[in-house]
């Protein structure tokens, strides 16, 4: 009786958690950033008050660190990827002449009359864009404007992040000792344990996914500038930061430089000095950076983070893009503890009934 109570409270309580994030997933994006950023610099405040410095005064020097580095990064690179981007815009119309020169180099024995047709109309209609691409920013403004919950969602994730992050690092053990002393006495310590693995877990992952996207977009980036490639900073971001998901990152940028480098470059070796750089960086991440940072202690399957990043976003959106990796992170824990308590109970060990043999039919008189 007193394990069906405590699976109806738990159901219970996961069906009521699944519902407020569902109906309030538009304005919880600041708290869930809030809440991942205090827990990211919630080790080096404590290391602080090891020292003997108070927990505020370590929370304000954490903050202001972490403020500056980050205000920092974005100077560097924002003005360089802003130039690099608009530079692409201002070059489709090149790299659609080059895509319609090289359709009719490979098409020198068929009538190309259609595709030359089809290059030309996209040449023009993007030399066309590109002219209005003010305009069209300056209507996108307005829309967001206009629209009144966008622009709050994004005011609110620029400047509410910052007080909920500061608030939730000063208090984030008083907040842990309190939520402790709120667990069912019988069932807390399993709780701990459980809570202890989920947070070994996703503070290795995180610590590791993170220092494998910074070297792996500071490569591709580096690599691909010095090879020549237009956009190259902006493409090697993209490709390093979304290596996040497995596979997706790596994948998205080599589509988009070899795809750039082939209407780029008249020759082929540019190209497959592109293509070789994301085989180096695969290969680099795959058995040394991977392996090395995060290794298989984390215990978050490929696949299973793939999964949970598509479901969360599907599900709640860009907010539940960042509670998929915790969601997955408690699921695992949760499925191997479960396997663990199946493989020790009766019915795992419980062993194959004796079959009866039917008796042996004698001679018929």
């Amino acid at each position: 009786m007193r394990n069906q109570k405590a699976l109806v409270f738990w159901g219970v309580a996961f069906a009521l958690t699944i519902l407020l994030i569902y109906y309030l997933s538009a304005i919880l994006l600041p708290f869930v950033a809030g809440m991942a950023i205090a827990y990211f610099l919630d080790p080096f405040c404590d290391r602080l008050e090891e020292r003997g410095v108070s927990r505020t005064l370590a929370t304000w020097i954490v903050s202001l660190c972490f403020t500056l580095v980050l205000l920092l990064l974005l100077g560097l690179i924002i003005p360089a990827a802003v130039i690099q981007a608009s530079d692409f815009v201002a070059r489709v119309p090149e790299y659609l002449s080059s895509l319609q020169e090289t359709v009719k180099t490979l098409s020198q024995r068929v009538d190309s009359s259609f595709w030359d047709d089809i290059l030309q109309r996209a040449r023009q209609a993007t030399s066309e864009s590109a002219g209005k691409l003010t305009g069209l920013l300056w209507t996108a403004l307005g829309g967001l404007w206009s629209g009144g919950m966008a622009l709050i969602n994004l005011l609110s994730l620029l400047f509410l992040t910052p007080v909920v992050s500061f608030f939730l690092l000063r208090d984030w053990d008083k907040l842990v000792q309190r939520i402790d002393g709120w667990l069912p006495r019988a069932q807390a310590p399993t709780i701990r344990q459980l809570a202890r693995e989920t947070d070994e877990i996703l503070a290795a992952y995180v610590r590791g996914v993170l220092t494998v996207c910074v070297i792996l977009a500071s490569f591709y980036s580096i690599s691909l500038t010095l090879v020549g490639l237009q956009s190259g900073l902006v493409i090697g971001l993209i490709s390093g930061f979304l290596s996040f998901i497995p596979f997706i990152g790596a994948l998205t940028g080599f589509v988009l430089s070899v795809g750039l480098a082939l209407l780029q470059f008249d020759s082929l070796l540019p190209v497959f000095l592109v293509a070789g750089i994301y085989g180096i960086g695969q290969v680099a991440e795959g058995n040394f950076l991977t392996p090395m940072l995060v290794g298989d202690r984390v215990g978050l399957h490929p696949v299973l983070a793939i999964f949970a990043f598509l479901a969360g976003g599907v599900l709640f959106g860009f907010t539940g893009v960042m509670l998929a990796l915790p969601a997955a992170a408690v699921l695992g824990v949760l499925g191997r503890y479960g396997l663990k308590r199946y493989l020790s109970s009766s019915l795992y060990r419980q062993e194959p009934e004796e079959r009866l043999e039917p008796p042996a039919e004698g001679p018929v008189s």
